[in-house]
């Protein structure tokens, strides 16, 4: 039985200004609005200035956050920053938007999941909470994709944008009793992590001359055994926590899922049985996001008029690695 049931307090979200269009890059690679748009959805996506890196990311969406709630940094207990596009291998991302936000009581971390860091980074936040160690933790999902990008590659570089979303996890009140957390599962795959990884950078290939010159720091995919196993996994996960929980794709009001590839959504959303008018979809203006797609399409959601108070809300996510996790919450605003 949950003691303190965590819930979802604040929203905020924060993309840059600068956009990378299909006809943008129709002059970059040999590709086409019309070739995009049929294989991926997406338009465009949201590109940061040189100067400006994740952790500007991630510092604007939790002040949009905090901003919301109405609290001020020095409430927070802890952050977990989602990505895999730190400014730096140390120190960690979670050190630098501490000090951005002036957060003098929060510890914290880096957590990565690449797509699926977001799904993970919640239910993390939300154990905290259920285990009474903490009452307010800043969970964000922030990458700059576009720094590991080769914009010669046109398999990869039409599907990343930049931005970050940001949530605020803390107990859920008396008077809210069954809404919040619910319920999570996850799994990781490492026999398929060939598929989808930046292979230079790290202790295996370090940074030289010839790693930079191979294209080694940038996004490597092989994007049909990617897609096959996104579209295996992301329904069957769903439907396992569904199962778990005594719930069928009927009482779920709305799907928020990760946004890589319209074409998974679409397949998900029918290996599920739920009808898209209960499937957010928002990749067509971001384009995958990686940590912060789940988030910036809650806060649109919540725009839009399609989450309110009550709703049962499914979020689902598959990542490099492979990482899956799918989570359930009862929204509680």
């Amino acid at each position: 039985m949950i003691a303190t049931r965590p819930k979802i307090s604040a929203v905020g979200c924060y993309v840059p200004p600068g956009l990378l269009t299909n006809s943008d890059l129709e002059k970059m690679v040999q590709t086409s609005n019309e070739w995009i748009l049929d294989r991926t959805g997406i338009s465009e996506r949201h590109i940061a200035a040189p100067e400006v890196a994740t952790s500007d990311l991630a510092t604007e969406a939790a002040k949009a956050a905090l901003r919301q709630r109405g609290i001020d940094a020095t409430e927070l207990d802890a952050i977990i920053v989602c990505t895999v596009t730190p400014d730096m291998l140390f120190p960690s991302t979670a050190c630098l938007v501490q000090h951005n936000l002036g957060a003098t009581k929060a510890w914290g971390f880096d957590l990565v999941a690449a797509c699926s860091g977001f799904v993970y980074g919640i239910v993390t936040g939300a154990n905290f909470v259920m285990a009474g160690t903490h009452q307010k933790v800043l969970v964000i999902g922030s990458d700059t994709m576009s720094r590991i990008i080769n914009y010669k590659d046109r398999a990869t570089c039409v599907l990343f944008g930049d931005g970050a979303g940001a949530v605020l996890i803390e107990p859920a009140l008396e008077d809210e009793q069954g809404l919040g957390f619910v319920d999570f599962i996850g799994e990781i795959d490492g026999a398929g992590g060939h598929y989808l990884r930046m292979p230079a950078g790290g202790s295996r290939m370090p940074a030289t001359a010839e790693t930079v010159a191979a294209a080694g720091h940038f996004v490597h995919q092989e994007g049909q055994q990617v897609f096959r196993y996104a579209v295996q996994k992301m329904p069957q996960i769903c439907k396992a926590l569904l199962e778990r929980n005594g719930l069928t794709a009927d009482d779920i009001d709305l799907m928020i899922p990760h946004q890589a590839n319209l074409r998974i959504i679409n397949a998900t959303a029918e290996r599920l049985g739920l009808p898209m008018s209960k499937v957010m979809v928002n990749i067509g203006h971001f384009g995958n996001t990686t940590a912060g797609t789940i988030p910036l399409a809650t806060r649109e959601a919540i725009e839009a008029g399609r989450l309110k108070k009550g709703d049962l809300v499914l979020m689902a996510a598959v990542g490099a690695g492979y990482t899956v996790g799918a989570s359930l919450w009862r929204w509680a605003y």
